[in-house]
């Protein structure tokens, strides 16, 4: 499975080769697989003359391959730059979760990566993390951590 941020229209793709009837051969040529794609539009308000393309603008994506986040494994995460956030897609349920940085400024994150200080500590040993810094901004890293509920310690 292969994921892609869509840019150009604020959709999140996945291609499966599995689903592919052609994979090799002469008629393998690159577009003979259009079964293999899946979009999944991001949330976000759309533009005036479009009811598919998505405001938002995702420059990066990253998928958690090791639940770093707590969201499952293998869960695809994209930068919104129009909607300063991260925004993950749970594969599963076709659920959104957008994060959001309260900052006054904007988050204008252009990569993210995850990483697991300690397995045993549970959520507060793991966490996402992106790199911010619009123009005119001394650039910062922003930590994410999601809790298994609202009242966890």
């Amino acid at each position: 499975m292969i994921w892609t941020a869509l840019g150009g229209s604020g959709h999140i793709a996945s291609f499966d080769r599995s689903k592919c009837k052609v994979t090799s051969g002469p008629r393998a040529t690159g577009q003979q697989c259009p079964e293999g794609w899946t979009l999944y539009p991001t949330p976000g308000p759309k533009f005036k003359a479009s009811v598919t393309a998505n405001t938002d603008f995702h420059y990066y994506n990253w998928v958690d391959q090791y639940n770093t986040l707590g969201l499952g494994e293998n869960v695809p995460i994209a930068n919104g730059t129009g909607s300063d956030s991260l925004i993950a897609l749970i594969p599963q349920t076709r659920e959104w979760v957008v994060m959001r940085v309260p900052y006054p400024l904007g988050f204008y994150t252009r990569g993210l990566d995850g990483r697991i200080d300690d397995p045993k500590a549970g959520w507060k040993g793991r966490g996402v993390w992106a790199n911010e810094g619009g123009k005119g901004t001394t650039g910062a890293i922003v930590k994410f951590q999601i809790r298994p509920n609202p009242l966890a310690e």
